[in-house]
């Protein structure tokens, strides 16, 4: 915002970039230092999040479709493809040199899902117009906003020093609120993490439950504590690791107590489960796109499937949108011109269904034949272009079906 109210108002002090400070305890301060303390005892960050297959599926479901799809600059009077616009190679084809327009989306998808906040800067030629896209680091941006709500970013250089860039120059992908999803559940992730823990040292124990030697003689005197130890140290080296199982001879009266199961490990599997549906709704996943599919059928799997390009999808890709349109578009172009997403690959079907559907855009003139050999990714007939029913209009030349060849006389 540029208008004189505000230039007034910086002038006598307003308007000011706001400063916030914060304590090395406060929960602020655990971002600086890439951990989350939660109750379960482990650490909770984007690389230990990752190791939870559940995040990582949904982490890489989202930043991969949202890199996949592809993005097109579309005229608002005709809808027709802009590919002269400066814009469009940036989004539909190189973001720079060594970065695709599909890798810088899903790289800074990836970015805002585990940190909250994905950058790269806007590089112009003399003219003014946008060449380049360049991914930034999240932590070395600070993202810095004054009394109007008009965001900056300080980028802090590898050399040392600051360079800020107003928000013009930095394409900005955030979640709601710029807190990543594994912040909000990070109670949910640090019990799988610890669930992982504890099945993993159960089964280093060949999946037995922990048990105890007890024995009927008093031991006594100065050897009774290395007795002891000892007895232990040749029971865990012959009955455990990969020689659990084998017979165990004791002396002494000693004697072996397994305990029984409890009530939590019987339901270790469910409580498992439940961890992963806890982690779809935190990144707003149906659960069967995370294959837990304990719960799924054919039809309501579908239903999921959709739902997840509408649910899930459908903000980011418009947050995609706007992001590329608030620093390739000047204000003039976006009166004439938007960006969108793509989503008709997301919503194939089978043939049959497709081939049907195509049959009936064509019917009603709502798709000409070469649109639909576009779609199969046919090249295009001549005479394609019309928008007639070929089921009602009558008048086209009919080829006639080749005769059959007379057999000579031998």
């Amino acid at each position: 915002m540029s208008s004189i109210t505000k230039r007034l108002a910086r002038l006598f002090g307003q308007g000011v970039t706001e400063q916030k400070a914060f304590t090395l305890t406060s929960p602020e301060a655990f971002g600086l230092f890439g951990g989350l303390p939660v109750r379960s005892g482990v650490t909770v960050t984007s690389e230990t999040a990752l190791r939870v297959p559940a995040v990582a599926a949904a982490v890489g479901l989202i930043s991969e479709a949202c890199g996949n799809l592809p993005f097109k600059l579309h005229d608002r009077d005709t809808r027709k493809a802009q590919k002269d616009h400066a814009a469009y190679e940036l989004i539909h084809g190189e973001a720079n040199p060594w970065t695709s327009a599909e890798e810088l989306r899903e790289q800074l998808t990836r970015d805002a899902l585990l940190t909250g906040h994905g950058f790269a800067g806007v590089v112009r030629n003399s003219e003014g117009k946008p060449i380049w896209l360049q991914r930034i680091e999240p932590g070395a941006v600070l993202v810095e906003t004054d009394d109007y709500g008009e965001p900056s970013y300080r980028i802090r250089q590898k050399g040392g020093g600051d360079t800020v860039l107003p928000y013009t120059e930095m394409l900005h992908i955030s979640t709601l609120d710029g807190k990543s999803p594994i912040t909000h559940a990070k109670e949910a992730i640090g019990l799988a993490l610890a669930a992982e823990q504890h099945l993993a040292n159960w089964y280093s124990r060949s999946g037995r439950p922990s048990g105890y030697l007890a024995t009927t003689e008093k031991l006594s005197g100065n050897n009774a504590t290395a007795e002891l130890e000892n007895m232990i140290k040749r029971w865990n080296e012959v009955n455990t690791g990969e020689n659990a199982g084998r017979t165990a001879i004791l002396d002494r009266g000693f004697q072996y107590y397994p305990l029984a199961t409890s009530n939590t490990d019987a339901e270790f599997y469910t409580n498992r489960i439940e961890q992963i549906r806890e982690i779809a709704r935190a990144f707003r996943i149906p659960p069967t796109m995370l294959f837990e599919l304990s719960r799924g059928t054919w039809s309501n799997t579908e239903q999921m499937g959709q739902q997840f390009l509408t649910l899930t999808l459908r903000p980011w890709l418009k947050r995609w949108a706007s992001a590329y349109a608030r620093v390739l578009l000047s204000p003039e172009d976006r009166k004439a011109l938007y960006i969108e997403a793509e989503t008709k690959d997301l919503l194939a079907v089978d043939f049959a269904a497709q081939a049907t559907a195509y049959s009936q855009y064509v019917a009603m003139r709502a798709m000409t034949p070469n649109e639909v050999r576009a779609g199969l990714n046919l090249p295009p007939m001549e005479g394609g272009d019309e928008l007639a029913n070929p089921f009602t209009t009558s008048g086209g030349t009919t080829v006639p079906a080749p005769k059959p060849q007379e057999e000579k006389p031998r």
